[in-house]
């Protein structure tokens, strides 16, 4: 195999291991499940408006919103195929019914899937925010405990323990006083 060739294998592994890592992050398998229901949803609204939203406007007209029409300039005269022959036919009924399709299913999605969501989130935020957090060190706390852990030190070698020992002063009794200022 030549140097050329093994650079090229050596890419090809290199790009399909990142493919295989970009097909299993988190996001792309939220969105195949986001495509697949999504397009189940749409038989769902697709039923809604074609059941209820078409009678409605059938009340005042015909039920197929695709039968409302146009005629923008000239007679507009149709042929079989239910395209105009004559004139310009604006088939606006069409755009109403995709507009409501639309509508309703970002209606559905907002109020059953957005928003609770977004409760839920909120909610969680708020709890994890509840909870104390300890108070960050300030450098005389930290001076504080090492001043602490001195004197435990001192009146450990000593044998004092418990004997209050202030650093840096000197002490008394048992010619301490002779050695100077610990």
């Amino acid at each position: 195999m030549s140097v050329e060739s093994k650079g090229v294998v050596t890419g090809a592994k290199e790009t399909l291991a990142g493919f295989r890592e970009f097909l299993t992050r988190g996001n792309v398998v939220e969105l195949a499940v986001a495509v697949v229901v999504g397009t189940a949803f749409t038989n769902i609204v697709n039923s809604v408006v074609q059941g209820m939203i078409n009678p409605v406007v059938g009340a005042f007209g015909t039920q197929n919103l695709d039968a409302y029409s146009s005629c923008l300039r000239g007679p507009c005269v149709d042929n079989p195929e239910g395209e105009a022959d004559e004139g310009i036919l604006l088939h606006w009924g069409s755009v109403l019914s995709a507009t409501l399709t639309f509508l309703i299913t970002a209606a559905v999605v907002y109020f059953l899937m957005i928003l609770p969501m977004t409760r839920y989130l909120a909610r969680r935020r708020a709890k994890d925010a509840i909870e104390p957090q300890p108070p960050a060190k300030t450098e005389l706390d930290i001076l504080a405990e090492i001043r602490d852990e001195l004197i435990a030190q001192r009146a450990d070698r000593d044998g004092r323990a418990g004997t209050q020992v202030t650093v840096g002063a000197p002490r008394s009794g048992d010619g301490d006083a002779e050695r100077g200022p610990a």
